[in-house]
């Protein structure tokens, strides 16, 4: 499974991307939802919280992770709640005037980036969780030696962090806050 660090910085880099380079106005898509993807990048990982809880009671965490968050149910949820604010001028919040249909939208696209990173990299998902138990996934990380296996994803997470660093130097200058 990739790690959190993965899981944030994936939503965030293609949020950023999609922000500067295809909206291109900072007004319409402000950084706070390129946040709220990052974030959403790990919620599909809740079900972790299920285990810690349920684990007490004698499940295991293969019965909990992986199952009710880790399918394109947990998804289309929040595509749905989308479609049902989009457009709805009174559902704005903050000083930021985010739109809670783009804000479920962004929110979407960050668990669906989880499912496809746990499904590329390492492992499987139960795309149709609980109609179905058929499973799918590339598993890439296999291809790799297994004396590699150990720091593979430490080693993603900060290549990602450098990259997405000198994204936000080179595009956006973030030396000048410092």
């Amino acid at each position: 499974m990739p790690q959190a660090v993965t899981h944030i910085l994936i939503p965030i880099i293609l949020l950023s991307l999609f922000r500067d380079f295809i909206v291109k106005d900072k007004k319409k898509f402000p950084l706070h939802y390129v946040l709220i993807g990052g974030i959403a990048g790990i919620l599909p990982d809740l079900d972790l919280l299920a285990y810690y809880i349920l684990g007490f009671f004698g499940f295991t965490l293969n019965e909990l992770h992986r199952t009710f968050s880790h399918n394109l149910f947990f998804v289309l949820l929040f595509v749905l709640l989308g479609l049902l604010f989009i457009g709805t001028k009174n559902k704005e919040l903050g000083k930021h005037h985010l739109k809670l249909g783009t804000i479920f939208f962004v929110i979407g696209f960050g668990a669906f980036i989880h499912l496809l990173l746990d499904a590329l990299i390492v492992g499987e998902i139960v795309l149709f969780y609980p109609f179905s138990s058929y499973a799918i996934g590339l598993n890439l990380f296999r291809i790799f030696p297994d004396f590699w296996q150990g720091t593979l994803m430490a080693s993603l997470d900060a290549g990602l962090l450098i990259v997405w660093l000198i994204y936000m130097e080179v595009k956006h200058k973030i030396s000048d806050f410092i």
